[in-house]
């Protein structure tokens, strides 16, 4: 019973989650721009993605490798406090911190990203490279189907690559990321509350849910960046 619940849960998410950002657009190109804006040139107490990135391969002594896993436990531990925080309420005040979990999340996901590209070599200066940041947060799984379904022409590895910046792709994937972002906390937060409607137990779910898919999420992107130059 409680599994065919979740997969209610996360089948009304999906439904809803383009219905979302047809509502309110400002949650699409705009939002997720904005979220790697800040995660660029940081926000609050987390220094900029390079100088994270920067601080951390100075600490594990110039192995690039290490620092990049020291940047996906950082990430994934941040993620996890996020997750705690924007769901503590259980469903009474979903409506109010469902925008705040989404850009935090976004946040902390595409600064964990940006520095693994950043350690490895890329510019991140360079939209191609932007987009490919942004296609990383989708998830594996999630590109793959949507480069199968020619819904993006390549993972993001290719898309960083790729011989000139294609602007069309800008919008592209700020839209798909955005509607997969609400998707994911509108999912989280049925699935939540459809057996128990206790707040602690939201707060709980959000730090493993958000944790987990930031480690998921840093692995991929540690995948996909393949080394350029060494720094």
């Amino acid at each position: 019973m409680a599994s065919l619940k979740k997969g209610l849960a996360l089948r009304t998410a999906q439904q809803l989650a383009p219905k979302v950002t047809q509502l309110a657009p400002g949650l699409t190109q705009s939002f997720v721009r904005e979220a790697l804006h800040r995660a660029l040139v940081g926000v609050g107490p987390l220094p900029p993605a390079a100088q994270a990135a920067r601080a951390q391969l100075e600490e594990q002594h110039g192995n690039v490798d290490k620092a990049v896993r020291e940047l996906i436990e950082n990430h994934v531990a941040y993620a996890g406090v996020e997750g705690l925080a924007t769901n503590l309420g259980g469903l009474i005040t979903a409506a109010i911190v469902a925008p705040a979990s989404i850009t935090g999340l976004a946040i902390i996901q595409c600064r964990m990203v940006a520095g693994i590209a950043y350690l490895r070599g890329y510019d991140l200066d360079d939209p191609r490279v932007r987009n490919a940041i942004l296609v990383c947060i989708l998830g594996e799984d999630a590109v793959r189907s949507m480069v199968k379904r020619h819904q993006l022409p390549a993972p993001p590895m290719a898309i960083a690559t790729a011989p000139q910046h294609d602007p069309t792709l800008d919008r592209t994937v700020s839209t798909v990321l955005a509607g997969e972002l609400i998707g994911r906390v509108i999912g989280k937060r049925m699935v939540t509350t459809v057996g128990k409607r206790v707040p602690l137990v939201g707060g709980a779910v959000g730090a493993v849910t958000d944790g987990w898919s930031t480690y998921r999420v840093g692995r991929y992107a540690g995948r996909e960046f393949r080394p350029l130059a060494l720094r």
